[in-house]
């Protein structure tokens, strides 16, 4: 019998007690394929985020030891990421004013806020705050970030540099400096040479990673002909193990990053629950959200407490070990160990690593962001998602990764708020040979219930909706002409109804009244009916006024079974009438 572990218990202990002996070449196999992608990829979105290179591996050596041991998920791969890249620079290079060190400083304070942040929303268990980063935001989003991304990397695989602050000031910095002849032609070809091998290895899915044989040729051409002095490199890295960076903070440094690292754990945690559930679903395993993301959550304090900065799963290297037969977290914890021995024994190799090659790197791994399919197929589904698609693109890119997210949220509020405001609305009617009532805008030649109107409204009802579900019925009534004694309300779709809404409904009862009609309310569900009660409205609306389908308020209504109505069509010739399932003799 299978031993039982006490919920609190970390996952990574958990594991430990039950690792398997079959399991470990394969996970040490995956963690060394994952560090040769590890240690470029982490240097590569360091810069990205205005930082030196070698806090890339200090962002991705503690935070791969932290969720060994806190994530519930067994393969997840931690580590910088380049759709943080852009925000972490948006966020603490104006602040840095050129200044390395308290550049690195605040990256590690804006990490420390992330991840408290972070558990702070798993103990709370607020994982659901990332839907509001609903998928046509996350498309738009993405490809702005790629665009940005690859826009900044363009000029080191040109050989120059601009001094441009937007991806529009970039692109033009780029126009001039390649129309002012300052293409280095050495750093191009490097480049180019290093982005065809990573995706000509990638397309035809070698067994050697395309990113580490361009890193490696690239380093070894450089080393071999001597190219150091010609061609710009990333240098060596300081020797040593990460360690505290965060000297010289101020109240008014954690003030000025509140925004940033808010928005930052919001995208890291989407970005991560993502990737969690489906490498979870695939595996038929189960991932606790709040879990999650306290685990994430931790994970950024310790890139941020040792010279790292904000992070979140790798959607690249992820895939990598889970290829290469990862079995559990002792993946992450062999490609941290193996980080620490390149710390230690090898930091000098970067001395004959080309820039060139590592933008190369960088615009690859940022061009697998791009979603041009997404995109289009948010246009055939629907226009208005593939709207606050483009807006969250073009809001990102052209004023700011912060502010183009925060900006396209509130659009997606709106069309919620919108779409709630002008909900579906049907009047119901008989169709022959079909059970139930049904939409008679969509079947012109149903009929309505003589002296009965029925609609349904497709909303909760609230302050926006109310009066235009109160002119709704009342245009019904008005349409259906002389003779209406009853109107049903199909209250199924009403989820809700708050204090606003709850006078218009007694404004429209009250109507009716006049005009002798009384109105049947039919399914609605309880929760909502005990609103109501909540409200006082009992003495208004009796239990009488209550019906617990449709069919029983008409049958209320007329005297008589449906079937009667028809001359018992169906009984004749032995088909089911309209909504048959709800007649005394067929229960």
């Amino acid at each position: 019998m299978a031993e039982r572990m006490p919920r609190w218990m970390p996952p990574g202990i958990v594991t430990a007690r039950h690792y398997r002996r079959e399991w470990l070449w394969p996970d040490l196999r995956a963690g060394i394929v994952v560090t040769a992608l590890l240690i470029p990829a982490g240097m590569g979105y360091a810069q990205v985020a205005g930082l030196p290179p070698e806090t890339g591996l200090y962002a991705t050596i503690m935070p791969l030891i932290a969720y060994a041991l806190v994530g519930p998920s067994r393969i997840l791969v931690l580590g910088p990421d380049s759709a943080l890249g852009p925000i972490i620079a948006a966020a603490i290079v104006p602040l840095a004013l050129g200044d390395d060190d308290r550049a690195v400083a605040l990256a590690g304070l804006l990490a420390i806020m992330v991840g408290a942040i972070l558990l702070l929303g798993g103990v709370l268990r607020l994982g659901f705050v990332t839907d509001l980063l609903s998928k046509p935001i996350r498309v738009g989003y993405l490809n702005a970030i790629a665009l940005i991304v690859i826009i900044s990397q363009v000029p080191t695989l040109l050989g120059f540099s601009t001094d441009a602050d937007s991806p529009i000031g970039e692109i033009a910095g780029i126009w001039i400096g390649v129309a002012d002849g300052e293409v280095q032609w050495l750093p191009l070809a490097f480049g180019l040479g290093s982005l065809a091998v990573i995706v000509a290895l990638t397309l035809v899915k070698s067994p050697v990673p395309g990113v580490l044989a361009a890193v490696v040729a690239a380093m070894a051409l450089t080393a071999l002909l001597g190219l150091s002095d010609e061609l710009p490199v990333v240098g060596a890295l300081p020797q040593g193990l990460p360690a505290p960076a965060l000297g010289g903070l101020q109240w008014a440094d954690v003030a000025a990053l509140a925004l940033p690292a808010a928005g930052i754990a919001l995208v890291a945690f989407a970005d991560a629950g993502v990737l969690s559930r489906t490498l979870a679903a695939r595996r038929g395993e189960t991932v606790s959200g709040s879990r999650e993301m306290g685990a994430i959550g931790t994970a950024n304090l310790a890139a941020g407490v040792f010279g790292g900065f904000p992070i979140t799963a790798s959607s690249s290297r992820t895939p990598v070990a889970e290829q290469a037969g990862s079995k559990s977290q002792l993946t992450g914890v062999v490609g941290a160990v193996l980080l620490v021995a390149f710390m230690l024994l090898a930091p000098g190799l970067t001395e004959f690593l080309p820039s060139a090659t590592l933008a190369a790197v960088v615009i690859f791994a940022a061009s697998r962001l791009i979603d041009v399919r997404g995109f289009l197929r948010l246009v055939r589904m629907d226009r208005v998602d593939a709207a606050l698609s483009a807006a969250a693109f073009v809001g990102v890119f052209a004023f700011g990764v912060l502010e183009g997210i925060a900006v396209t949220i509130g659009l997606s509020l709106l069309a919620f708020v919108n779409q709630s405001w002008r909900p579906y609305r049907a009047e119901l009617g008989r169709v022959s040979g079909l059970r139930g009532y049904h939409d008679l805008s969509r079947y012109p030649e149903g009929k309505r219930i003589p002296g009965v109107v029925i609609v349904r409204f497709d909303a909760p009802l609230f302050f926006a909706n109310g009066g235009l579900f109160d002119d709704f019925v009342r245009s019904r009534v008005e349409a259906a002409g002389p003779g209406i004694r009853t109107v049903i309300l199909a209250a199924e779709p009403i989820t809700d109804v708050d204090t606003t809404a709850a006078d218009e409904l007694v404004e429209l009862d009250e109507w009716l009244a006049a005009r002798g009609i009384r109105l049947v309310i039919a399914e609605m569900k309880d929760p909502v009916v005990d609103v109501l009660r909540d409200y006082g409205l009992t003495r208004r609306f009796t239990p009488d006024r209550f019906a617990p389908t449709v069919g029983a308020a008409v049958d209320e209504v007329t005297g008589t079974l449906r079937g009667d109505l028809e001359g018992t069509r169906w009984e004749q010739d032995g088909t089911e009438g309209p909504d048959d399932a709800d007649r005394p003799d067929r229960a």
